[in-house]
């Protein structure tokens, strides 16, 4: 079964040793995603709507190099500072995950490693089978 580790160029990937997503056959999952740019910085300050927009951005990059589509997304899990602003979090899902209707959580954590974080998404994907 081939293994893909996919890399979105975050350094924190490389100083932690981690990938951003990996593929094992037709599995695909990605790690923990905060609302950083390229530099590592965390973008969209006091914006639950932007920050899952930019998670979101970074997973459906991952997600793309590993040769997959939104169409093969088995769930997602936002993991939110404030759940009670999910609305913002789901308006955001519903923008960007479109050709098929996963599984989706919310759920509630006590911080994130930078307090500028108000979201972080993860992602499982299966390749859907030929036909």
């Amino acid at each position: 079964m081939s293994r893909r580790e996919i890399s979105s160029g975050s350094p924190w990937e490389k100083r932690f040793n981690y990938s951003r997503a990996v593929r094992q056959g037709d599995f695909f999952q990605t790690s923990l995603t905060s609302p950083a740019d390229e530099s590592g910085r965390i973008v969209r300050k006091g914006d639950v709507y932007g920050q899952t927009r930019q998670c979101l951005s970074i997973v459906l990059r991952a997600l793309a190099d590993a040769g997959l589509s939104t169409a093969d997304i088995v769930a997602t899990r936002i993991y939110m500072l404030e759940t009670t602003r999910w609305e913002d979090a789901a308006r955001a899902h519903a923008e960007m995950i479109t050709g098929c209707q996963p599984a989706l959580s919310f759920i509630g954590v006590a911080n994130f490693f930078d307090p500028d974080i108000l979201v972080e998404v993860e992602v499982t994907a299966c390749a859907a089978p030929a036909q």
